[in-house]
């Protein structure tokens, strides 16, 4: 899995994405002008054991672009390590920085894009280069992988192949759960703004399906 991350942080296979991500790190937003951006791709975060795993979407500009390590520094990752430490998977409830001491309890976190996107927008070409990582960081974990998590339809979609293509494809919903693949896979909406701060995604609603989750490992 270490070999698997640094040849992540290194990947440049698209070029509008290494573009900006190299921009936002070099121009930075004013409330962090004094710190140095991560501004590569960010690898998948928690136990190479874990039993439970959660695709997100992609890195945050001036989140994890900025920090190096999925959901961490910005509103998204505060929404979902709180829940996740609420039900007993996260060792504290915030994220600000690689250590900071968080760790994560029999689950790890990555994302189908691991460069930022403009907009968080990845294009279908871009999530078809990054799919090479996560098919490995699958294999890798298949061994203790018990359930899997999704953050939104987008990595919903993305996460498809990687399980052989079911059909028919079960669709994405907030709580759904179905068996793919002699895995237990649940979906949730995604933890961005536009969903939280509308109520679209409440605590409670991320609570039930990540304690869910949980049990099924």
């Amino acid at each position: 899995m270490t070999e698997l991350d640094e040849r992540i942080t290194a990947c440049r296979a698209c070029p509008r994405l290494v573009a900006w991500r190299e921009e936002v790190a070099r121009v930075k937003r004013a409330a962090f002008a004094s710190e140095e951006y991560w501004g590569r791709p960010v690898p998948g975060f928690g136990p190479m054991d874990a039993a439970l795993l959660i695709v997100g979407l992609a890195p945050a500009a001036h989140g994890a672009n900025r920090t190096g390590r999925m959901f961490t520094g910005d509103r998204s990752g505060d929404f979902l390590y709180r829940a996740m430490f609420n039900v007993g998977l996260a060792s504290q409830p915030t994220a600000t920085h690689i250590g900071d001491g968080l760790t994560l309890h029999g689950v790890r976190i990555t994302a189908p894009v691991h460069c930022a996107p403009p907009g968080n927008k990845p294009t279908p070409e871009e999530r078809d280069n990054c799919r090479m990582w996560l098919e490995e960081e699958f294999a890798l974990l298949r061994p203790t992988l018990r359930a899997v998590l999704v953050l939104g339809a987008f990595g919903w979609n993305a996460l498809m192949p990687v399980l052989g293509n079911p059909r028919p494809r079960p669709k994405f919903g907030h709580g759904v759960e179905v068996e793919l693949a002699g895995l237990r896979v649940f979906g949730s909406f995604h933890v961005s703004q536009q969903n939280t701060f509308t109520g679209r995604l409440t605590p409670a609603m991320l609570e039930d399906v990540l304690r869910r989750a949980k049990d099924a490992c």
